[in-house]
């Protein structure tokens, strides 16, 4: 049984991201899942000044450390003006100062969705492209486009052939844990 961390790459409380992060830890079996809302991890934006007077929080480090004890991670980003929001960047660039293979060896389900057409497929590509620079290997990515038209928190994914090609895209992620 692997351990996986579930997260949404967003810190606010409504996130439509973490909201399809609960949907897609529901359908997982044969695995320990942890799932953190990260509306409960607030970091001060990123310097070098407040890196050097303060040092790294607690609940950064123990974020580092849940990553590294994970398995896999399941991860669903969101969208700001074709990019990832800067709170997960942010994140990011923390994590990374301190470990920069903070990532070293995860298997990751990237997934992404926003209100519009594209289902943040601008901000998917570009966390496709970053997270393997510290160390992730990405199995599977997944968008839902639509969200509040594809998606109710009751059922989960509505469209019959958005949710086949999210059920291909877990399956994928699991089989390699």
């Amino acid at each position: 049984m692997a351990l996986i961390l579930a997260f949404a790459g967003s810190n606010s409380s409504t996130s439509i991201n973490f909201k399809l992060v609960k949907h897609t830890v529901s359908l997982v079996s044969n695995h320990q899942v942890q799932t953190l809302n990260m509306f409960n991890y607030q970091f001060p934006m990123f310097s070098e000044d407040l890196e050097r007077e303060k040092g790294y929080s607690n609940s950064l480090v123990e974020l580092k450390n849940d990553i590294q004890k994970a398995d896999g991670l399941l991860i669903s980003v969101n969208e700001h003006n074709a990019n990832p929001s800067a709170y997960f960047k942010n994140l990011i660039d923390w994590l990374s100062r301190v470990d920069r293979r903070f990532l070293d060896g995860k298997k990751i389900f990237l997934m992404a969705t926003s209100g519009g057409k594209r289902g943040a497929q601008g901000s998917l590509e570009v966390v496709k492209n970053i997270l393997p620079r510290f160390g992730a290997q990405i199995v599977s990515a997944y968008s839902l486009p639509l969200f509040y038209d594809n998606f109710d928190e009751t059922h989960g994914i509505t469209n019959a052939e958005l949710a086949q090609a999210h059920k291909k895209a877990l399956d994928e992620f699991l089989k390699v844990l």
